[in-house]
């Protein structure tokens, strides 16, 4: 919730998770994909390389990150990554925003 503590709507919300993640993923770095979803190509167990946040527009609804795959890059869901290696910050990022989608908060 310290995230979003001064947010006052939806836009502000996604948009301070949206700055957080950002700030505190340190890319590029390895992802698993731990959930497979039908909008997103990857099954679960992949490895990808995580190269940067989608553009915001594209993190309306749900945080997306931009990976690359079978040489193209396209956005996944965070939701659907836990990271490989990765440092405490990028960990503990990744763990809260995986926290946040399981107890079913929205924007």
């Amino acid at each position: 919730m310290e995230i979003i503590v001064d947010a006052n709507d939806e836009s502000e919300r996604t948009m301070g998770w949206y700055y957080y993640l950002q700030d505190k993923l340190s890319f590029p770095f390895r992802a698993c994909c731990i959930a497979e979803r039908v909008i997103s190509p990857l099954k679960k167990k992949e490895k990808v390389q995580v190269i940067e946040m989608a553009p915001e527009e594209e993190c309306e609804k749900e945080m997306f990150v931009k990976v690359t795959w079978q040489g193209r890059k396209l956005a996944v869901p965070l939701s659907q990554l836990e990271g490989v290696e990765v440092d405490d910050e990028t960990q503990e990022a990744i763990e809260n925003w995986h926290y946040w989608v399981s107890r079913g908060y929205q924007f």
